[in-house]
């Protein structure tokens, strides 16, 4: 009989302990793994939203576009899992030559998670800094201008 009870001594407060610590490790791992995931489809968003930009950007550059103005509807989910997403841009200038970085950030409303991408422009672009995506507006567009002086304008456009 003392075997018995040296194993219940055990054993009991180790199945305590497993009935505590396994869903407190489930839970941390998922939430964990969740985070992950919607950061790597901010990411992805980010990269997508950076190529239009870029693609826009390049088709206005070209020497045959004297002037005029695009207005591209932007190929991307307007929710991600469920969650509407800000955007914002800010332009800075490379140091080695002359051109300049648009720094994209896109972020969850109302959360912590963000992602950041960056597109290579030419030294003729500028950015409408007050002007800010918003993945559930009907009507979110990129607005490109390209006046006179070969500069290309470029901004979020939405309600």
């Amino acid at each position: 009989m003392p075997q018995i009870t040296i194993e219940y001594m055990i054993m009991v407060p180790m199945l305590i302990l497993q009935i505590f610590l396994f869903p407190l490790t489930a839970g941390l791992l998922m939430s964990s793994w969740v985070d992950s995931r919607q950061t790597l489809a901010l990411e992805e968003t980010a990269s997508h939203l950076g190529s239009s930009i870029q693609q826009v950007y390049s088709a206005l550059n070209h020497d045959s576009i004297s002037t005029g103005t695009v207005r591209s509807s932007l190929p991307i989910s307007p929710f991600i899992e469920g969650y509407a997403y800000t955007g914002n841009a800010s332009l800075r200038a490379a140091e080695t030559n002359s051109s300049q970085f648009l720094d994209i950030t896109l972020a969850f409303m109302g959360g912590s998670i963000d992602a950041t991408t960056s597109v290579t422009l030419g030294s003729n672009v500028n950015w409408d800094a007050d002007s800010e995506f918003m993945s559930n507006s009907t009507n979110a567009n990129l607005v490109a201008e390209k006046l006179v002086n070969g500069t290309i304008s470029l901004r979020f456009e939405g309600d």
